[in-house]
């Protein structure tokens, strides 16, 4: 894996790291390609059972679409006729938000600075953000006469709701961190220093979790945003019969009655 992207697991937790700072981990294709296999490793990795999704440096968590790359792809493409450059949607950041919404795990994303374009998709991405005061958020894609990718028109709209969404994708503008918690993008605002510690300490208490119901959770959240309340209670049902019958609710129920922190297995 390029050294753009850190990945390590310990004791259960994945952590993948933006290794870019000094280009504020911006995507070009090398990054693109190991973000993508260290998220997709991370999600099929039974070990793991928490992602946390950090970035190095402290200006940004990632301004999305290296544009200094992208230039000479696009002179490249218009020269050879290809138009592969924006195949970098569906060979990259496809997979990446696929990976990480479709994890049964919980993921967590520790924001540090600016998330713009694709790098706020991918924030939006992970199931809880611990975000920096000092971090920013920018869709910038209509600046640049882009339209939406890495899910953001698919996530935004159901974190804020569509009429802001539509807003900031037509006008985008920078987001403070403060009004990214009110406006319920960030999940947990902290001051910059403690940033990275209490998002391990989030991601760590996941990892020890019952990550089962934590996956159950997940997939109920998403399909109860695409289908009817009745079938909605039908996929409940479904998955609580499934969550009912795992080793970790058994462990839980018992540590209850005997006043025990339980111990979960993940099966």
């Amino acid at each position: 894996m390029a050294d753009t992207v850190l990945y390590e697991v310990s004791d259960g937790l994945a952590t993948i790291t933006l290794n870019r700072p000094e280009a504020m981990n911006a995507m070009n294709v090398e990054t693109k390609v190991a973000f993508r296999d260290a998220a997709q490793a991370a999600a099929a990795d039974d070990a793991v059972r928490a992602i946390l999704l950090t970035a190095a440096g402290d200006r940004a968590f990632c301004v999305g679409q290296d544009l200094k790359e992208h230039i000479g792809l696009l002179a490249a493409d218009r020269e050879s006729g290809s138009g592969g450059t924006m195949r970098t949607v569906r060979e990259h950041y496809n997979p990446i938000v696929r990976a990480l919404t479709g994890a049964a795990k919980p993921v967590v994303a520790a924001v540090n600075g600016v998330a713009a374009g694709a790098g706020f998709g991918f924030a939006l991405a992970a199931d809880y953000r611990v975000v920096a005061d000092t971090a920013a958020f920018n869709t910038s894609f209509a600046g640049v006469a882009l339209t939406a990718d890495s899910g953001i028109s698919w996530t935004l709209p159901r974190v804020i709701g569509p009429s802001r969404a539509t807003d900031l994708l037509l006008f985008p503008r920078s987001i403070s961190a403060q009004e990214a918690y009110e406006l319920g993008i960030a999940n947990r605002l902290v001051p910059a220093a403690e940033l990275r510690a209490e998002a391990e300490k989030v991601a760590r208490a996941l990892a020890a979790g019952p990550t089962l119901a934590y996956a159950a959770l997940k997939e109920s959240v998403a399909f109860g945003l695409t289908h009817s309340l009745e079938e909605t209670l039908e996929k409940e049902d479904e998955l609580q019969g499934r969550a009912g019958a795992s080793e970790d609710h058994a462990i839980a129920v018992q540590a209850f009655v005997n006043k025990e922190k339980p111990k979960y297995l993940g099966r």
